[in-house]
């Protein structure tokens, strides 16, 4: 069986999960998150625990199951704390503002870049090189973070661009004569 998947999702107090119609929902301070069950795997709530099993002995249904088990496991994280990507603008005049449910990007480019957040992400700016998102839906904010990303990406001679904080960024050395 699965590694992840042995390990129980521990349940928080103040997180209520719910399970019916092959759909699990996940309400605490942070919002609402559902997800689709897999017919592959068997959900057991019991104590505050939630036990994953796969449903047959396949290899699909064991995989599965430590999937379901995580994916469950980060809404419960989601909901409690929240999730948050940073990003870093590195450029001469590479600036971001957040306002509202909006980012602006001044990025290099002859017109401003805006990007629309959806519902339930949130963005921020402490200074103008540093943008925040934040959210409790993880592949959201990934996705989010992934896009914004996408407008400039880091190029390698460089380095200028948007990138992520933690991200390692190898400068290539330039043509010689």
């Amino acid at each position: 069986m699965s590694r992840v998947g042995k390990l129980p999702v521990i349940v928080p107090a103040g997180v209520d999960v719910s399970i019916k119609d092959a759909q699990i929902s996940v309400k605490g301070a942070g919002g609402t998150l559902h997800l689709t069950l897999n017919s592959l795997v068997s959900v057991v709530s019991d104590a505050g625990k939630l036990s994953f099993k796969a449903a047959n002995d396949s290899r699909e249904a064991d995989a599965m199951s430590g999937t379901m088990r995580q994916l469950v496991n980060n809404m419960v994280v989601g909901v409690t704390k929240g999730f948050e990507k940073k990003l870093n603008l590195v450029g001469v005049g590479y600036k971001a503002q957040a306002t509202g449910a909006k980012l602006n990007l001044a990025v290099g480019y002859s017109h401003p870049v805006n990007i629309d957040m959806p519902a339930g992400i949130s963005v921020a700016t402490p200074t103008p090189t540093e943008i925040l998102i934040k959210g409790a839906d993880r592949q959201r904010v990934g996705q989010i973070a992934a896009e914004v990303r996408a407008v400039r990406p880091p190029e390698p001679y460089k380095g200028k661009g948007i990138r992520y904080s933690d991200e390692k960024i190898t400068i290539k050395e330039t043509k010689k004569k």
